[in-house]
């Protein structure tokens, strides 16, 4: 679970820097919006790889992460962004939020499966 977190983490810098490497520094409102919830989604996923409970349903730092992966999914079609930009938005945007739901809904699969193992192994 640590790498997905760490992986949408990496995601996250790079849309701090994706303003100057995709060249759209020049719209200044989409800039600020990418280096800030780049930043956002950088801290939170960094902050879900470390903690100790690192899945679940109920982890908010997975469900800011998710909201960050969501906004980079539409801010190419809010700021009319070339065709490169779009695709790595849009596809960055949807790895975020997969890694993310993939990663609480293991940590919950699992639990659910202990209880139920334990319980049935009693029976």
């Amino acid at each position: 679970m640590k790498w997905r977190n760490s992986l949408a983490a990496v995601i996250g810098a790079w849309f701090i820097v994706a303003p100057w490497a995709l060249q759209f520094s020049g719209n200044t409102t989409a800039v600020w919006l990418s280096v800030v919830l780049g930043a956002i989604q950088l801290l939170s996923s960094a902050w879900a790889a470390y903690a100790k409970q690192s899945g679940g349903w109920k982890q908010w730092q997975l469900w800011v992460s998710i909201v960050t992966g969501v906004w980079f999914v539409i801010q190419p079609f809010i700021f009319s962004l070339d065709v490169a930009e779009t695709w790595i938005s849009v596809i960055l945007g949807v790895i975020t939020v997969v890694l993310h739901v993939w990663t609480m809904a293991v940590k919950e699969d699992a639990s659910t499966d202990k209880t139920k193992g334990g319980h049935h192994a009693h029976a």
